[in-house]
């Protein structure tokens, strides 16, 4: 049985508001993002949190970005077993299909994603544990990078290297995909590791060449 009811009148509002602003101001852009399909020159793998606003940060504007969005910004390995993988699609479609020149994975602070795999990692009997946990499931591709931070003796800075670990792991991951690895090395895309502080407004890149994050 189906379920769904009307949208709540804020939202109402402010579709109405938008329409009547930058949808009217902008008619000619939008009928031609229609007819000629979308030409993106990146793809951005950000994380779910409703905090993380990357279209914001970058000045975006509409048809400039492939947008994928899930908890804790991960890209699992190349696993081609006839599932469902609904990053992995996202990920071939945009490199196959829309010919992206990047790729942006972008982490940031306070991920609460990152805190659930630190978490379950330190506590067995953790409710993501449990084998019916969609969530639980998912963050254990960061398992990896918990055990490569979990000697840090601050919890703080713990749980920062492993945000820093999430966008590692996706960029390592994306790799063992052949279509990216080939588009790669061919010079026809470029992958790139970002870390956000959302209180400071600040961006860091990763450096693969000193494996540190830098301010941009």
């Amino acid at each position: 049985m189906l379920s769904a009811k009307p949208l709540p009148q804020y939202l109402v509002k402010r579709y109405k508001g938008w329409h009547a602003t930058t949808y009217e101001e902008s008619k000619s852009w939008f009928r031609r993002l229609a007819d000629e399909g979308q030409h993106p020159r990146a793809m951005v793998i950000s994380c779910c949190d409703s905090r993380v606003h990357v279209t914001s940060i970058f000045g975006a504007d509409s048809g400039e970005f492939f947008i994928h969005r899930n908890i804790a910004n991960l890209v699992p390995s190349n696993e081609p077993d006839g599932g469902k993988h609904g990053t992995s699609a996202a990920v071939e479609y945009a490199v196959t299909a829309l010919k992206v020149a990047h790729i942006l994975i972008v982490g940031h602070s306070g991920c609460g994603g990152v805190r659930g795999c630190h978490d379950m990692c330190q506590d067995k009997g953790h409710p993501l544990e449990e084998e019916s946990s969609f969530v639980g499931r998912w963050l254990d591709l960061l398992r990896p990078g918990y055990d490569r931070v979990k000697k840090i003796a601050d919890e703080g800075e713990r749980v920062r290297a492993l945000e820093y670990e999430a966008v590692k792991t996706s960029l390592a991951n994306l790799m063992t995909f052949p279509f990216v690895k080939d588009a790669v090395e061919s010079g026809e895309l470029s992958l790139h590791g970002l870390w956000n502080d959302i209180g400071e407004g600040r961006l860091e890149q990763f450096d693969a060449e000193t494996d540190r994050f830098i301010e941009v």
